[in-house]
Parts: structure tokens; sequence; C-alpha cells
């Protein structure tokens, strides 16, 4: 029993999984998602009524536990939570605690799953990804969807006859409630307490022999082929390192980083991604300046499309860090098609940083940002206050030019006679 507003440490959590290590039938499948809250599950299941988007039996469970959990509980408003910085160790906790035999299931084709109940397995599912910037209605059909997978996989498993427990969680909350113990410090401080929880998985690194030469970071990496299919790669890049590295290179001028995923997603065999980095000298600013030239994508072998990139470079000695580099044009790194192909292709990643040269202890340098210190609204205020201040000083030099009379009449004497002139 946990009192409301407890956050489960990963500590914690390794106890509190501890029985699912010493049973008899080990068999554990995690089904992971990129971002869910407990709200998620009141929410949607209490406001939709018949389009209630969790109908099968594991979520139904959960549901009727957490009702239970709300009635019996001092304070409705405010529950127990696992702390999303755990969530990065739940793999390594699993693995470590026992021989599993590890099945990663990127495709919805659960038919094909093969698992030998003799032995403990660990099947990680990744579900369908709730891409940021959607609709609510759209949340809710994507939550449909893995509900649905959910059911499918965990039926095709009791049809066999194969005991088994679930685990179902997510890389990061999907709805952040700010803490109410630091609401009188300065927002910047908690925008960036905010943004290292959100923080949940280390970088991708390539190394070469025991140094590091690559590394990759991004907080959502997701592309669309044909303008229809959505293919999240963030999961299988960073958390569970479900992607091929091996074709990468390193070297002094030249540095290619290859990311390989097979079956990302249904009607895609393979899928390889490459980013061209090179390391000149320039005359100009007397230094070498690190460059992502190019990004390509071969998909299935056969189809090749590259993008030209703008405005991604950095000092050889520093990292680069963008906030959002894709196609569109809104972003302010942008990867321009060079052939036809790349037309097909929609490319988003956001808090993008990577680095291909010296890099020191396996950590990245200092970044240098994609966004210059004069942004549009420093831009904007600046005329602004131009425009003002001109207004001003000509209103100044129009009341300076002002003159009063230096001769007036006089009631007594004759009439004064200005002539034409003055």
């Amino acid at each position: 029993a946990m009192h409301e507003g407890h956050v489960v440490s990963a500590q914690e959590l390794t106890e509190l999984l501890q029985p699912l290590f010493t049973q008899n039938s080990r068999n554990l499948v995690l089904f992971l998602q990129d971002r869910l809250s407990i709200d998620d599950f009141t929410y949607f299941s209490e406001s939709y009524g018949n389009k209630n988007p969790f109908q099968n039996q594991v979520n139904n469970l959960f549901i009727n536990l957490l009702q239970e959990i709300l009635q019996s509980s001092p304070s409705s408003l405010v529950l127990p939570a696992v702390d999303c910085k755990a969530t990065k160790y739940l793999l390594s906790i699993l693995q470590e605690s026992g021989d599993w035999k590890l099945t990663n299931v990127t495709n919805l084709s659960v038919s094909q799953l093969e698992v030998n109940a003799s032995n403990p397995n660990l099947l990680v599912v990744q579900l369908q990804p709730l891409a940021s910037g959607l609709k609510e209605i759209s949340t809710l059909e994507a939550i449909a969807e893995n509900d649905k997978i959910i059911g499918r996989v965990t039926m095709d498993l009791q049809e066999r006859g194969i005991h088994f427990s679930v685990i179902y969680t997510a890389v990061r909350p999907s709805r952040i409630s700010r803490r109410t113990d630091v609401v009188t410090e300065l927002r910047r401080q908690l925008m960036a307490a905010e943004e290292e929880d959100s923080l949940s998985y280390p970088p991708l690194n390539v190394t070469t022999g025991n140094y590091t030469c690559i590394l990759f970071y991004a907080s959502n990496f997701t592309l669309k082929a044909n303008s229809s299919v959505l293919i999240d790669l963030t999961n299988a890049t960073f958390l569970t390192q479900n992607v091929d590295i091996s074709a990468s290179e390193c070297s002094d001028s030249n540095t290619t980083l290859s990311l390989k995923y097979s079956k990302p997603v249904n009607g895609i065999s393979s899928l390889e991604i490459r980013f061209l980095m090179t390391n000149k000298f320039y005359e100009g600013s007397a230094r070498k300046w690190s460059t992502l030239d190019s990004v390509e994508i071969v998909q299935d072998g056969e189809k090749f499309a590259k993008f030209s990139v703008s405005a991604i470079s950095a000092p050889a000695e520093y990292s680069f860090h963008c906030q959002l580099v894709g196609t569109s044009n809104l972003y302010p790194a942008r990867l321009v098609p060079s052939n036809d192909e790349a037309k097909n292709w929609d490319v988003f990643i956001s808090k993008l940083q990577i680095q291909g040269f010296n890099i020191i202890n396996n950590q990245f340098s200092y970044a240098s940002d994609c966004t210059g210190f004069f942004t549009p609204g420093i831009w904007m205020g600046l005329v602004t206050s131009i425009i003002l201040l001109w207004i001003l000083t000509y209103g100044i030099h129009m009341i300076m030019q002002l003159t009063t009379n230096n001769r007036f009449d006089d009631p007594k004497g004759p009439a004064l006679s200005v002539p034409q002139t003055e």
C-alpha cells in the first residue's frame, strides 16, 4: 500500500517486480508505448462512453483496479506513480534479473511469434506512437489501436496455454503536472526541470575500439512514407536499440552514421538512414567546422532518397543541437529533397543533438544551437523600438522649431506693424 502522490523509484520498482522473477511461469510481456499516464485510463474510459478505447481483458482489469484505488484512497486527485526516470532502467532491470530470451515484436503480426514455454521469455511489444500535436480524437484512435494489439497478443498466448505476466508502460508521461513545492521559483527553472525529466534514455553511441566517435540523440525520431505510413523510430533507436549501426564509419575528416532497421512497419522489410558529416578547415574563420552535409534514406535496399541539409554546422570541438529538424519549411534546420524519391518522405526530428568528431569522455561537448542570437522576436522588438525612437526624435525636433512672439501690441500706443518678411 502506498500513499497518494508517492513516486516509485527505480529501486522500489525492482522490489515490486520481484514476484515476476521468482514464480514458476516466467513469461513476461512488456507493452511499450511512447507516452502514457494514469490519467489517460480514467479520462478516456469515462469521457467517451461507448467509444471507450480500452476493451481488452488486461486493460479492463487495470481500470477496475484503478477504480477501487480511487474509491479507497484518501485523495482521488493524486495517485501513486512510477518515476519516469525509472522507465529507462526497466529493460536492463528485467534482463539482469533472469535468463530471459528477449524477443522484440515490432510488427503487428503476432501469429508469427515463436514462444518456447519451457524457458523464460521476455516479449517486448512496440506499440503505435501517440505522435505529438495530434487532436484528442486522433489520440483516442491511437490508444484504441494499441488496445487491440494488446488484446491480440494476450489472446494468442492464452490460446496456446502459456502463462504470462504483463507490464504496460511508456518511455515518458503524456501528462506532466507541475510540482506544487516549486511554484514560487522562476518559470525558467520549472521548464528546465521538466525538460531534464523528459530525457529518459541515453544517446546512441558508435564506438571504434575503446573510443566513442559518434553520439546521436533525439526526443522524437519519426518518418512518414508517401504521406500515409507513420514510422516512429524513437524507441527502436534509443530505448530497445533494435537498430544495426555496424555500417557506420568514422575518420578525422568524414563520418557516417548508419541506422539500419529490420521490418520497422508492415510493408517495409528494411530501412537504412545515413547521416553524412564532414570536418573541414575554413580560412575565413581560421578554424575547423563540422557539418552535416546530407541525409540518405534507403528502403528495401532499392529506393534511394537523398536530402541536402541547411543550417546544421558547428565548430569541430562542439556538438550540434536543434529543437526541430525536418522537411517542413517551418523548421529552423531543414532537410531539402535532392531527388524525386526524397519527395515521398517526411522527416520529423525534435531536440536533435549530434556530434561526429572530437568526443571526450563519451559525452556531448558544448552544443552549438541552430537558433541564432537574433531570433525573429528580437528583430521585431528592435525594429519596433527603432520606429518609436524615430517618432520621438521627430516630435522633439518639431517642438524645438516652435518660436514665440518677442513683440506685443501696446493698447495705449499705435498698432504693431509686422512686415511680411517676418
